[in-house]
């Protein structure tokens, strides 16, 4: 099914995405594919054609026949709204991320409204932190800094108000992209190489370790805000500039080329794989095609095959778990034209606007926006 967003409203519709079938564009991959890979030559187009469709849709049944032997999703053990309580849903911020948390939270928050949840917005930005002392619990939707790196985490745990999502530990080390990849190495987990980079740096340096195009990122940021692919090593210098407005640490990373795809985890449980393709595929999926693009791909099933796609979500449980996350989260991930998996880094808050994924693997695994909603707030209880 090729999911292809389109720009909504603040409230995510969950019926809003659009779902169909795309086994041909699958098929073109896998041929690409193979072509990268050096098999046989194609000797006869049409009969190769047919073969490829053929395959693809037996990956396609096989993916189905997966899923219909999913476990059932855990049912919650709250049923009624008011066994909640007063629930802060905490969205906003100070961070470089907060108009995406600002389009999350209101979403979030809807949607509990709607199930008859007593849930209030709080916005760290203009309430004093001590105000949740009159909370029973708090649904995290604090995108970046101060909401995701175990600063609010810490604060709650003070003050022994249930959250949602992962503790300080998780939290911590998941909006540090350098320690998280550190901790997957020593792991054995693949994770793309990378380097430190200062002023001081000797690019050219940096180059022959890593080689060419990388990808540069500030360190202790999300959303993609601040990273620049660069194909040269002139510009190294301005992407260094760019990255380190966003903080004084910052990264390269080898770039990996080949197909992205993003591993949603609820409960201890790898959703279905979603494929990403921006409209440039010689470009990352940066911070417009997350949230302001309308032509961005998603594709679930996501074109790997069946024994491919649960590899890939057994390494992304592993490093869900290695950095001790919890409740729900994100794994991203890259496939070289080898075939090799990377990890590339882990959203311990993700976000929950109408261009996001996690509602989008929830739907697959047959879970609307607020069923999904009211499932993370009971992990709470």
């Amino acid at each position: 099914m090729t999911m292809n967003n389109t720009k909504e409203n603040n409230n995510i519709d969950e019926d809003g995405v659009n779902v169909e079938q795309n086994a041909t564009d699958n098929s073109n991959n896998n041929i690409k594919g193979n072509v990268q890979n050096n098999t046989a030559p194609i000797i006869n187009p049409e009969t190769a054609l047919a073969a490829a469709a053929q395959a693809e849709q037996d990956k396609v049944n096989n993916n189905s026949q997966s899923a219909n032997t999913l476990p059932a999703i855990k049912e919650s053990k709250v049923k009624e709204g008011n066994e909640f309580g007063r629930v802060a849903v905490i969205y906003g911020g100070n961070s470089n991320e907060r108009s995406v948390s600002l389009d999350s939270g209101a979403a979030v928050l809807q949607a509990l409204q709607n199930q008859g949840v007593d849930a209030t917005h709080f916005d760290p930005k203009h309430q004093d932190i001590t105000e949740l002392r009159q909370y029973d619990r708090v649904f995290n939707v604090l995108h970046g800094r101060g909401g995701e790196d175990g600063l609010l985490q810490g604060v709650l745990q003070w003050f022994d108000i249930p959250q949602t999502g992962s503790g300080i530990l998780a939290s911590a080390l998941g909006m540090d992209k350098v320690r998280t990849k550190q901790l997957w190495q020593g792991c054995g987990l693949s994770t793309a190489p990378f380097s430190l980079l200062t002023a001081d740096t000797d690019w050219q340096q940096v180059v022959n370790m890593l080689g060419l195009p990388l990808i540069i990122k500030p360190v202790h940021e999300g959303s993609s805000i601040g990273m620049t692919k660069v194909n040269n090593l002139d510009e190294l210098p301005a992407a260094y500039a760019t990255a380190v407005q966003c903080g004084d640490v910052v990264m390269a990373e080898r770039w990996i080329t080949g197909r992205e795809f993003t591993i949603v985890i609820i409960d201890d449980e790898a959703y279905p794989v979603i494929r990403l393709e921006p409209a440039d595929i010689t470009n990352f999926y940066d911070f417009e095609a997350k949230y302001n693009r309308n032509d961005t791909s998603y594709y679930i099933p996501c074109g790997l095959s069946a024994a491919d796609e649960k590899h890939l979500q057994d390494l992304s449980l592993s490093a869900f778990r290695a950095v001790d996350a919890k409740g729900w989260g994100r794994i991203d991930a890259m496939q070289d034209e080898a075939g090799n998996f990377w990890l590339l880094e882990i959203n311990t808050v993700p976000g929950m606007t109408s261009h996001s994924l996690v509602p989008m693997a929830a739907k697959a695994r047959g879970m609307d926006f607020e069923s999904l909603c009211w499932h993370i707030l009971a992990q709470t209880v």
